[in-house]
Parts: structure tokens; C-alpha cells; sequence
């Protein structure tokens, strides 16, 4: 990974063969990145995407293989227990422009992974709901 800072932006390159959510991860630990938005696009060839179930409260889970776009890849950055907390959701096509999406639990760079980070200035934590099954934003 290589990046870039610009103010209260980062422009961020993956490099075949890393994860893209513990990549954030480890930059935002590194920066000290507390709240920000989360935008990119690249290549993939191995991701898992979740679709999480209002009526179960329970992450349905699917393995992508293969060469695949990242045509959206979106999402935040905030707090929870003091430790950096990524909430993204990503779009993947495929040879066929078949696009899949949900949320983002892992996804590997095949080719290159760009990234912009927009660092928002403060913090906000998260605070798991028992009604509704999530980690929410807590204010």
C-alpha cells in the first residue's frame, strides 16, 4: 500500500495480493484516522460480501472468485471500544457484467486497488442495538 495525504484527504494505492478492509484498517490505525468516508474502485479476484437479515439479525455470507471490478466501493470510518471501526459496502462485476454486491467483509487486489479517504474532523462511536442486530452510530 502507498498513499498520499492532501489536507484531510488520502490517496490511497493497494497493490495486488492485499486485503482491502485490513489495509484501511492498519492505515487508519497508523494515521490515526477516527471518522472519515470511504470511496474506491480497482480489481478483485477474491471478496466476501454479506447480506445481513432484518428478521434473523444474522450475516448471510458468499465467496467471489475470479476476476472481478470493483465498480463502488464505499463506506465510513468511526469508533467503537477505542478501536477503528469500517462499515463498507462494495459492487463487484464480473467477465460477464454480472455485478454483485452487500457488504464487504474481505476482498483481495488482483490488479490495483485506488482509494480516497476523506477524513471528517472528530469521532463518533458505535454501540451495539439489541432491536435491531447492528453496531449504530452512537451520538
Amino acid at each position: 500500500m502507498e498513499f498520499k495525504r492532501f489536507g484531510h484527504k488520502y490517496v490511497v494505492r493497494l497493490e495486488k495480493g492485499e486485503e482491502v478492509v485490513e489495509s484501511i484498517k492498519t492505515l487508519c490505525q497508523e494515521e490515526g484516522i477516527k471518522l472519515g468516508i470511504i470511496s474506491g474502485i480497482g480489481a478483485a479476484n477474491k471478496a466476501v460480501i454479506g447480506l445481513f437479515e432484518t428478521s434473523t439479525k444474522e450475516y448471510h455470507s458468499k465467496e467471489l472468485t475470479g476476476d472481478m471490478e470493483i465498480t463502488s466501493l464505499v463506506g465510513n470510518i468511526s469508533q467503537m471500544g477505542g478501536e477503528v471501526y469500517l462499515h463498507i459496502h462494495i459492487n463487484l462485476a464480473d467477465e460477464k457484467n454480472n455485478v454483485f454486491g452487500g457488504h464487504l467483509t474481505s476482498a483481495v487486489i488482483s490488479a490495483t486497488g485506488e482509494i480516497f479517504i476523506d477524513v471528517v474532523e472528530g469521532a463518533v462511536d458505535r454501540q451495539f442495538s439489541e432491536e435491531i442486530g447492528l453496531n449504530l452510530f452512537k451520538f
